[in-house]
């Protein structure tokens, strides 16, 4: 089995913030705040060009008070041929 694309990875990821974030009503200086991260840092993370530590998951979970399994989505193996342009 081939190893799912890390940009695939880091897109899902950045979209599931994203997603969160916005379920919350937050904005990503908000967020950022929040985290103690900077506001481009949460950017990076949401379009996908940033891949960020299990450090900073923890961080970011805790500024959204969900659990840090909720940062991490399940990922189709099956489908590597996402969209991945910003």
């Amino acid at each position: 089995m081939k190893p799912i694309p890390r940009k695939l990875i880091q897109k899902t990821v950045g979209k599931q913030l994203r997603d969160l974030r916005m379920k919350q009503g937050l904005s990503q200086e908000e967020l950022a705040y929040r985290a103690d991260m900077h506001p481009t840092y949460i950017s990076g993370i949401e379009r996908g060009r940033r891949n960020p530590s299990i450090t900073n998951f923890y961080y970011l979970a805790h500024a959204l008070e969900v659990h840090p399994k909720q940062l991490i989505p399940t990922i189709d193996m099956t489908n590597t041929g996402v969209e991945l342009d910003d």
